[in-house]
């Protein structure tokens, strides 16, 4: 009988361990499944706060604003760069129409440092009918954007209604392409280009802008921004800057989107983490601060500081002169001297500023 009962307590062992093996594996895989999603979550929740779209995430956009922006989605991957940068500028009719801003503004181009090509990845926004109809003559990639409110076909001054339904609207439409996954630079037409801003914008920043007045610290809030000149990098935090910087229109009132940015510029850092990077005048220049500005360093200029269209021109064809005669010369003529933009000869003083 003892070497049965022996036997009996060996296959009762073995069971209890065969037992226990498989309550240990099974509890090991639980952890590993619980690891996984909390990692999961965690990877999420990281993503949420830095502000990027997370792996396989998409962000979802509202039906109005597949309506109100209708055919946008399938134009913007015919403009946009490999990195899926899209640059754009808006027009109205009397910037649209021949001889006018639009030309200028191509023409800058053309006659820049090697930015030619970047003509391809700009896509322009009509606010009006006719300004499409004199985009679509001269641009390949151009979008009617209609404002039903209002008539915003006129050169419309600085600060009047249809001026500042014109601003957000622009500005309603960025948030839109950062929904849609592009990231985007932003230039008013009355910005002239002679080199490749991209290069100076960051990698790290959310958003990149130009200035007017500039404290030498480019990552200083202290910075006046100037938006007729940004960039933005398409994440889940910048779609959300766009969305609170639109709703804040509300608190003060009847401003526009720049000033109202410089308001609530701390506030989107504090609360959102929000990384804005300011670019030197020196480089990113305007009629406001022309005095002392470089040829041999400036990447655009801005008719900014500038009330008329017919003053816009006149001083904008003007700079794009002095751009032409100045890479026209040798090497060693630049090198000679230290070559300045003249003082805008039709534009208005600083304390007149029109963006």
């Amino acid at each position: 009988m003892e070497p049965q009962k022996g036997y009996l307590r060996r296959i009762a062992f073995f069971v209890f361990e065969m037992w226990f093996a498989t309550v240990f594996a099974l509890l090991i895989l639980f952890a590993l499944a619980s690891i996984g999603m909390s990692l999961d979550m965690l990877e999420k929740s990281y993503f949420t706060e830095i502000g990027a779209a997370s792996p396989g995430d998409s962000i979802i956009s509202q039906d109005s604003a597949e309506t109100q922006f209708a055919d946008l989605a399938q134009l913007l991957p015919k403009v946009a760069t490999d990195d899926r940068t899209v640059i754009i500028t808006s027009v109205n009719e009397a910037f649209a129409r021949p001889n006018s801003l639009l030309g200028l503004f191509r023409e800058s181009f053309q006659v820049g440092e090697g930015i030619g090509h970047l003509l391809n990845n700009v896509l322009v926004v009509a606010v009006d009918a006719k300004a499409f109809s004199y985009c679509k003559a001269v641009h390949p990639h151009c979008y009617l954007l209609e404002v039903k409110t209002m008539d915003l076909s006129s050169a419309n001054n600085y600060m009047t209604e249809a001026y500042v339904e014109l601003v957000w609207t622009k500005l309603s439409l960025q948030q839109r392409v950062l929904e849609l996954g592009y990231n985007f630079l932003f230039t008013d037409v009355d910005i002239v280009w002679f080199r490749n801003p991209f290069r100076h914008i960051s990698a790290f920043a959310d958003m990149t802008t130009s200035s007017d007045v500039f404290s030498s610290d480019s990552d200083s809030l202290d910075n006046w921004p100037n938006t007729g000149f940004f960039y933005v990098k398409a994440t889940n935090r910048t779609v959300e800057m766009l969305r609170r910087w639109r709703a804040a229109r509300a608190r003060f009132p009847p401003n526009h989107e720049q000033a109202i940015f410089n308001e609530i510029k701390h506030e989107l850092a504090r609360d959102l983490g929000v990384r804005v990077r300011f670019l030197d005048t020196a480089r990113f220049g305007g009629f406001c601060r022309i005095f002392h500005i470089d040829m041999g360093a400036a990447c655009t200029m801005h008719a900014n500081c500038c009330f008329g269209l017919a003053n816009k021109l006149h001083d904008l064809r003007d700079v794009l002169g002095q751009w032409k005669n100045y890479t026209g010369m040798t090497p060693q003529e630049k090198k000679s001297q230290k070559f300045t933009w003249k003082d805008p000869a039709k534009c208005g003083t600083p304390d007149k500023r029109d963006t």
